[in-house]
């Protein structure tokens, strides 16, 4: 058998109009996309090779972009996908329930689960902020900047339920052309945006001084030393006047902590049904056709914001999504806002293949109308 060749290719190699019909990718803002895609992983699969096999875990949602691929379960029946015949991963249970070979030469992208529920998530909750702070007269000079902010480098470390808050720990800080805002080798005690300005990034290495970039606007940089608790591994120079927003080194660490969010364990599910709670499905339009729980309404995350105005404050509701992490996002922020919601705990049983045949075979629509479930068209 041949050897399996693999190519690994930056953010700008990917056709991202295709990529942008994957779900749920398609779902995700073009800069929490392009930072997914430049840890994945673009591949070229020979006809005769195996993509996966049964039984196997392997965190990854793999997508077929062009080519043929046969799923063949444990009894031997097979199932021909060819490709973008599905705008889903393949046969995406873990353990893996069917083995995948390749009929013909195929090209795929594998993304690591984890990652993409993570920046799925932050993407749709900067989504949800963007609408509310747009609401907000008084930060009318600040919408842009503030949303280059939700969208930077810093939040794919924060967890997103406390994105919300970073803007009232940030102070102002007025800079000019040539301050060393941080320095190589120092410990660090903050870290910073840019608000206004550009800066250059060096570092110091074997006699001698590289340059390594330019930053600009709504870019964070020192967050890493803080991250890992270790020394400053660049200087920071400060290339025009400017104006940073400042975050000090505990109110980093305030933000690295996920708050509690009320949950419903999973196995008082069934019973709260029973007794009238609302199971809102949080996860796109495409993921709810697929199946869900029964007669559960979808609010996407990413419409949370639209959406929440249907929730009535008087009833009880419990979020879900795949993963849990979507959920508990959309039941924290509209907690904040004195609806009576519970999220989940621990999602991914519902997706469980052992589970999915119990619990995830309604495909109906339905929709919210004065507060009462209704089936949709």
């Amino acid at each position: 058998m041949q050897a399996q060749k693999t190519l690994q290719l930056p953010p700008v190699e990917f056709d991202l109009n295709l990529t942008r019909t994957l779900v749920p990718l398609k779902d995700m803002s073009e800069s929490h996309l392009l930072a997914l895609l430049d840890k994945s992983l673009l591949e070229t699969v020979c006809a005769g090779q195996t993509l996966f096999s049964a039984g196997n875990y392997d965190e990854q949602h793999v997508y077929l972009l062009h080519g043929d691929v046969n799923l063949i379960a444990q009894d031997a029946t097979q199932i021909l996908v060819k490709g973008r015949s599905s705008l889903f991963p393949i046969a995406h249970q873990q353990p893996r329930q069917v083995t995948a070979v390749a009929e013909t030469d195929c090209s795929l992208l594998r993304i690591n689960s984890e990652q993409l529920d993570k920046l799925l998530t932050w993407s749709q909750v900067a989504d949800y902020l963007q609408l509310n702070i747009a609401r907000e007269r008084d930060f009318d000079e600040d919408i842009d900047w503030m949303m280059t902010v939700l969208r930077s480098n810093l939040f794919f470390k924060v967890p997103p339920l406390n994105v919300e808050h970073i803007f009232s720990r940030l102070t102002p800080q007025v800079v000019y052309a040539g301050d060393v805002i941080i320095r190589q080798g120092e410990i660090g005690d903050q870290c910073y945006f840019i608000k206004e300005g550009e800066a250059d990034v060096t570092r110091h290495q074997d006699n001698k001084r590289e340059h390594l970039a330019t930053i600009g606007i709504g870019r964070c940089f020192g967050e890493d030393a803080l991250v890992n608790e270790a020394a400053r591994n660049a200087t920071v120079m400060m290339r025009t006047d400017g104006v940073l927003m400042r975050l000090e080194k505990q109110d980093f660490y305030r933000l690295l902590k996920e708050p509690v969010v009320a949950t419903l364990a999973f196995n008082e599910l069934p019973a709260s049904l029973a007794d009238g709670v609302i199971a809102v499905d949080v996860r796109s339009d495409e993921e709810y056709s697929e199946g869900h729980l029964p007669q559960a309404v979808n609010i996407p995350l990413n419409i949370l914001a639209i959406k929440a105005r249907l929730l009535n404050k008087e009833n009880r509701y419990v979020f879900y999504c795949d993963t849990g992490r979507r959920s508990r996002a959309a039941a924290y922020l509209l907690a904040q806002q004195g609806y009576n919601i519970l999220a989940l705990d621990n999602c991914a049983q519902l997706f469980a293949p052992a589970r999915q045949a119990q619990f995830l075979m309604d495909t109906q629509n339905y929709l919210l109308r004065d507060g009462v479930v209704v089936p949709g068209h």
